[in-house]
């Protein structure tokens, strides 16, 4: 999402240091940094202030928020998520009702062959990991989930905290998957991983007909906001000696 920075840059170190009221903040100098909102900019974790404090040190005379995807991911936890934290987790957990790795094709029988290898063992994860077993549906019309697993779905989203379903939101959005999110989430499918799962589809079409480059690009930007958003993940869960 984005913010507003400075055009220019106007401070000559940036830094960390702990937050009133818990948590790290960072300083452009003696300054703290503030959200588009006003709020001031407290991460949780030290790795996380020291990732976005390097974004800004970075920075050349003229500023790119494009170059920023931590703090981009800052501001919008603090300025969008946590106001409306039940908001966001009940729209990232009605994926559970139309989860990809629910609608499988009906040929050929290859490609789904593929599916079931690939897919299968989360949807099994799911059923074991929260409880939530999903039926499976041949094609794309809806297909109603048994109401018992879309609330342990829901439980689980509800349980990350506003920087955690900042990172679950992209990992979720950008897959079509909530199980593959809630596995990068849970640490049980590497991201790289979980990602060429997601398009498993899509990469059989190009095995067929050969590669979009156009679409191929566009893939590429989608596969490094899935990366980014499972590193900003990591950060958020990171210990650190300092917080001790």
């Amino acid at each position: 999402m984005s913010f507003t920075a400075p055009q220019r840059r106007f401070w000559k170190d940036a830094d960390i240091c702990l937050a009133e009221g818990g948590g790290w903040s960072v300083l452009l100098d003696d300054r703290p940094l503030r959200t588009p909102g006003k709020a001031l900019l407290a991460v949780p974790t030290a790795a996380l202030a020291r990732a976005v404090a390097a974004e800004w040190q970075a920075q050349d005379e003229r500023i790119k928020p494009e170059t920023m995807p931590f703090t981009r991911a800052a501001n919008s936890a603090i300025d969008k998520v946590t106001p409306a934290h039940e908001a966001v987790a009940s729209m990232l957990a009605e994926y559970g009702g139309s989860d990809l790795l629910c609608y499988r094709a009906a040929a050929p029988d290859a490609l789904c062959a593929r599916q079931k290898e690939e897919w299968d063992p989360w949807i099994e994860w799911c059923a074991r990991a929260h409880g939530a077993r999903l039926h499976l549906a041949v094609g794309v019309m809806p297909l109603e989930q048994p109401e018992a697993s879309l609330s342990a779905l829901a439980a689980a989203v509800r349980a990350h905290s506003a920087f955690e379903l900042t990172a679950l939101h992209d990992l979720v959005t950008l897959s079509g998957s909530l199980v593959l999110g809630l596995a990068v989430s849970g640490g049980a499918i590497d991201p790289e991983r979980a990602w060429g799962i997601s398009r498993l589809d899509e990469t059989w079409q190009a095995e067929q007909w050969g590669a979009d480059e156009e679409a191929a690009r566009a893939a590429a930007e989608k596969a490094e906001a899935f990366a980014q958003a499972a590193r900003l993940l990591a950060l958020v869960r990171q210990s650190d000696p300092e917080e001790g």
